[in-house]
C-alpha cells in the first residue's frame, strides 16, 4: 500500500470518525438543551407558583391589617363620639338652667337627711349655694367646693365625707349605663 492511499484511507477514517463524534456531540446537546429547557421550565412553573402563593397571603395580610385600621379607626370615632356626648351631659348637667334641677337638690337632702342627722358641715357647689342655704337648715353651711350642682356633707371635723354632687351622681350613672348608651349613639 502506497503511502498516498495509506493517508488517504487514515483521512477517510478519520473523518468519519470525527463525523461519529460530532453526531454523538450534536445529539447529546440536544439531549441536554432538551433537559435544560424542561428544567427551566420547571423552575419558571415553581417560581410563578410561589409568587401567587405570595402575593395571596400578602392580600390577606393587606386585607387583614385595613381592617384592623378600619376597626380602630371606628372605635377612635366611638371613643371620641362617647367623650362628646359625656362633654354635652356635663355641660346640660351644670348649667343653672337645667330643667328639675331644684328637684334633684330635694332629693338629695332627702337622702343627706336619713344619712346625717343634720350635725354635718354642708359644702354646697356654687351654683347651687342660695337653694342648698334654704333647704339645708339643718346643717352649718360651709365653704363652696368645685362641681356641676349639688353639695359635699362632711362629719367628725371632716373625716367622713358624703360626696351628694351632680358629677358624681352622673359619673356612677353613666358608667352603669355605658353599654345601654353605646348601642344608642352607634346602632
Amino acid at each position: 500500500m502506497s503511502l498516498d492511499k495509506l493517508a488517504k484511507k487514515i483521512a477517510g477514517n478519520t473523518r468519519s470518525e470525527a463525523a461519529r463524534i460530532i453526531g454523538n456531540a450534536k445529539s447529546e446537546a440536544r439531549k441536554i438543551n432538551s433537559a435544560a429547557q424542561q428544567e427551566a421550565t420547571t423552575i419558571v412553573e415553581q417560581l410563578i407558583q410561589n409568587a401567587e402563593q405570595e402575593a395571596g397571603q400578602l392580600g390577606t395580610e393587606m386585607s387583614a391589617a385595613a381592617r384592623q385600621h378600619n376597626q380602630k379607626r371606628m372605635l377612635i370615632a366611638r371613643r371620641e363620639e362617647l367623650d362628646t356626648t359625656w362633654q354635652s351631659v356635663k355641660s346640660v348637667v351644670g348649667s343653672a338652667g337645667m330643667k328639675g334641677r331644684v328637684s334633684v337638690l330635694k332629693t338629695l337632702m332627702a337622702s343627706a337627711v336619713e344619712q346625717d342627722s343634720g350635725k354635718g358641715v354642708l359644702h354646697p357647689v356654687a351654683i347651687d349655694r342660695k337653694v342648698l342655704e334654704d333647704l339645708g337648715r339643718k346643717f352649718t353651711i360651709g365653704d363652696d367646693i368645685d362641681g356641676l350642682g349639688g353639695f359635699v356633707i362632711e362629719s367628725d371635723g371632716g373625716a367622713v365625707s358624703m360626696d351628694y354632687r351632680f358629677e358624681s351622681r352622673l359619673e356612677a350613672a353613666w358608667g352603669n349605663n355605658l353599654a345601654a348608651i353605646a348601642e344608642t349613639l352607634f346602632s
